[in-house]
């Protein structure tokens, strides 16, 4: 399984991604032991590779953290770094929910496309 990264908006720092099957582990997967989570160099980033993965319903959210301190930094709870999310789930007042990202995994390999997204 793997995703497309578009939209960077600098080289600086790293992307953090988080793929789950849980709904109430979306957006950050922290309660989530089963969750693949991937920290890449942003430079040169053009794929996340999760790699083979059961058949089943899942999302991804991507951070990108330009100062390295590895979370999202906020202003006034808005995002000053970039996120993303599979299917490109739209962003209202919070994440998206999980069936807003949500994808599932067959028999044939999943390609997706990830678009990052900055505020400010």
């Amino acid at each position: 399984m793997t995703a497309t990264v578009t939209g960077l908006r600098s080289q600086k720092g790293n992307v953090l991604a988080c793929l789950t099957a849980n709904p109430r582990a979306f957006p950050d997967c922290k309660d989530d032991p089963q969750a693949r989570k991937l920290t890449v160099p942003a430079a040169g980033l053009s794929r996340l590779d999760f790699g083979a993965m059961p058949e089943g319903r899942y999302a991804i959210s991507l951070i990108h953290d330009e100062n390295g301190n590895g979370r999202l930094d906020t202003a006034l709870a808005i995002p000053r770094e970039g996120f993303g999310f599979s299917r490109d789930a739209p962003v209202r007042f919070g994440p998206p929910s999980f069936d807003k990202a949500a994808f599932v995994v067959g028999a044939d390999p999943v390609r997706l496309e990830i678009r990052m997204r900055y505020l400010l």
